[in-house]
């Protein structure tokens, strides 16, 4: 099972220097994927559940001329709150400059304040995210939009979907339209619980399992490994505040050998 991490983004503080000597960390590590999440306007002052700080993907092509070998990765895009072709474009460029290390993960939302704020529709939420991931679907295997527009630059493979969320509308959409599925926020028991909803829907194991997780000093290994148990192919580790973050996820790395 793969091991991966949240970067902190919670923290006004942070330096877009020590953001990249973390993903650099990560990469000799032996973590497999490094993720941001996003939220434009977050519910409260940051904190490690929501983040908000930094726009994910603008990062990411950061992080992309900082490291090799990492995967890069949105866990999730808000996709509802952007507009659909410029996160085709932003995503696509990013794909190339990072030598095709992207996952573009995706959710619908759920801070109904955000999207009022924003002035975006809370209720259609789930009807726009489907119809952004059949556009990007389209942008991206034939280079051509719906008019009939130009679209470059074109990925040379699929650039990995990753759908997040809990419910089985989430579940649907990850079998529908996804290579990946991340939970949010789930125990082990509850995330084997929707894993094996998934394994009704998608019979044949094509969308990969990913669990997050949130660092709990002396525990963390043993819920690594629980989630492991329960059915999952990687996990994504958040290390908690900031300050000491090299430290534990150096500490967890070695023990979750």
């Amino acid at each position: 099972m793969s091991r991966q991490v949240v970067l902190p983004n919670e923290s006004p503080d942070l330096t877009p220097q020590r953001l990249a000597s973390l993903a650099r960390l990560a990469e000799e590590l032996g973590y497999e994927s490094v993720w941001l999440p996003d939220h434009v306007l977050p519910p409260e002052p940051f904190g490690e559940v929501f983040g908000g700080v930094y726009e994910p993907l603008a990062t990411l092509a950061y992080l992309a001329a900082a490291t090799e070998r990492v995967q890069l990765g949105t866990s999730v895009v808000i996709a509802p709150l952007r507009e659909p072709y410029l996160l085709a474009k932003q995503a696509a460029t990013i794909d190339r400059l990072s030598g095709h290390r992207l996952i573009l993960g995706v959710g619908a939302g759920w801070n109904e304040p955000e999207f009022a704020e924003i002035g975006a529709d809370f209720p259609r939420r789930g009807a726009v995210l489907d119809d952004t991931l059949s556009l990007l679907e389209q942008l991206f295997t034939t280079g051509r939009g719906r008019a009939g527009g130009y679209f470059e630059p074109r990925p040379a493979g699929r650039i990995p979907i990753l759908v997040g969320g809990n419910s089985t509308v989430a579940l649907r959409r990850a079998v529908r339209a996804g290579d990946q599925w991340v939970s949010a926020g789930l125990s082990p028991d509850t995330f084997a619980e929707r894993v094996a909803t998934l394994d009704q829907l998608d019979p044949e194991r094509r969308v990969r399992r990913i669990a997050r997780q949130q660092f709990d000093e002396g525990k963390a290994v043993e819920t690594y490994r629980a989630y492991r148990e329960a059915g999952a192919d990687a996990v994504a580790v958040h290390f908690g505040g900031d300050e000491g973050y090299e430290e534990r996820m150096a500490a967890f790395a070695a023990g979750s050998e």
